[in-house]
């Protein structure tokens, strides 16, 4: 099932009611969903997606997140209702965890991100030089 970009919309706006406010303080441009589907270049075509990314340059501190990406995964592996939640969680869940590392000066969730994108390559047997 594919949720629309409304419905996901929705769920995102609860589903960040339930976080404490605490994790959004100094993310001055919030949380943001966007329609665009981003597949990782590094990949095979429809293969990986970027799902949503921490940000913090010059338009300040946010997050973005993509439906088109959330919407192929979710055709792809048909993706029931219980699935989308779990998936926009884990997601948010991943990019505040930047945001707080960020703030702090620290970069765990960076280095665990490197070391399972270093593992896809190579079971893509992709170059990772």
């Amino acid at each position: 099932m594919v949720l629309t970009f409304d419905q996901v919309g929705e769920t995102l706006d609860e589903m960040a009611e339930r976080f404490p406010q605490a994790l959004f303080d100094g993310l001055n441009g919030g949380v943001s969903l966007l329609e665009d589907t981003v597949p990782d270049p590094e990949f095979p075509e429809g293969e990986m997606y970027i799902l949503g990314e921490y940000c913090d340059d010059l338009l300040g501190r946010y997050i973005n997140l993509y439906y088109g990406s959330f919407a192929a995964l979710a055709e792809r592996e048909d993706w029931d209702e219980q699935v989308w939640q779990e998936e926009l969680r884990i997601t948010l869940s991943h990019e505040l965890t930047h945001h707080m590392e960020a703030r702090g000066g620290l970069h765990s969730l960076d280095d665990r991100d490197a070391e399972e994108l270093a593992a896809w390559r190579e079971e893509y047997g992709l170059d990772c030089g």
